[in-house]
């Protein structure tokens, strides 16, 4: 699948602990602008999306996380890269395990590594930080 000429649907862990929400680090080059989003990916043909949310945070941080709920869902149209995209978007309130817990994450994509940390939702909410998909703020 192409993610700039398809609509992609994928899905997004919210996981929130102390006030503040898991989110990787992203930067978009056209744009010279650091952006976070919580954890999560592409839902793969015949995949359901909590068995694709699982197989992401596995792959991506080596995490086993538990699904709480499912919170809705939304459609974020938005430019990445200088080039439009088209996202059909999933969100599940996950929670880890205590042994699971870390202040910071390497996270493996497709892109290569990023870091994944816990943010203060108060961080996103007074906009000192940015969060994609907008549409997040119903479920924080």
């Amino acid at each position: 699948m192409n993610k700039f000429k398809e609509i992609r649907p994928i899905v997004l862990g919210v996981a929130i602990k102390n006030n503040a929400l898991l989110v990787s680090e992203g930067y978009d080059h056209s744009k010279h602008q650091t952006f976070y989003r919580c954890l999560g990916g592409g839902i793969e043909f015949l995949e359901k999306s909590t068995d694709a949310l699982k197989r992401e945070f596995l792959e991506e941080i080596n995490v086993n996380i538990i699904i709480k709920n499912f919170l809705g869902i939304s459609e974020n149209i938005f430019t990445y890269q200088g080039k439009h995209a088209h996202e059909l978007v999933f969100y599940y309130a996950i929670s880890l395990s205590d042994e699971d817990y870390k202040d910071e994450y390497i996270v493996n994509d497709d892109n290569g590594q990023s870091k994944a940390t816990w943010i203060s939702i108060d961080e996103f909410k007074n906009g000192n930080k940015i969060l994609y998909p907008e549409e997040i703020f119903k479920y924080i």
